[in-house]
């Protein structure tokens, strides 16, 4: 039972709950703390390394003993299956990728990554549909950057503001 407004009884939950609650116990499994790296991947190396590359698993490095071992974390290794063929690519880009999941967590999470050539899932690929502001949008757009005197900055601008006043 959750509450709303003062005096009102609201017992719908947002299906991310549910959601979030049944995928943690799987990818726990494969050593992911939380789904974070899995749910953005796509966000955190690109849409590009993300339709080649997929995480398979954390694989954590064992704990010390001892009151010392019990305060530090070591970072762990970010296993990645990625496409035949693109293996050399996503080595070199490693230090890049680590850097980007390590920025999204906030913390040092990984601290390598070991690669498995093979093929990933099929993903859906999401169409990105460019539309073309009309002519009234984009002179309402230059009426309002007129006053910019850089030349780049107001074009910018002027196509920004004509993709956001264009109906949709």
């Amino acid at each position: 039972m959750r509450k709303g407004r003062p005096g009102k009884i609201s017992w719908s939950r947002p299906l991310a709950e549910f959601v979030q609650s049944a995928i943690d116990t799987v990818v726990t499994r494969q050593g992911f703390g939380q789904t974070g790296i899995i749910l953005f991947w796509d966000a955190i190396v690109g849409e590009r390394l993300a339709a080649i590359s997929q995480p398979v698993k954390l694989q954590w490095p064992p704990r010390g003993r001892g009151p010392a071992a019990e305060n530090t974390i070591a970072p762990a290794t970010l296993i990645v299956r990625v496409e035949t063929g693109f293996a050399l690519e996503l080595q070199h880009l490693a230090p890049i990728i680590i850097e980007r999941v390590n920025a999204h967590f906030g913390w040092r999470i990984v601290a390598r990554i070991l690669l498995k050539q093979g093929p990933i899932a099929a993903r859906p690929l999401a169409r990105k549909v460019a539309r073309t502001p009309d002519k009234a949008a984009e002179t309402a757009a230059e009426a309002l950057t007129g006053g910019v005197m850089d030349e780049p900055l107001r074009q910018a601008l002027t196509r920004l503001g004509a993709h956001v006043l264009a109906d949709p």
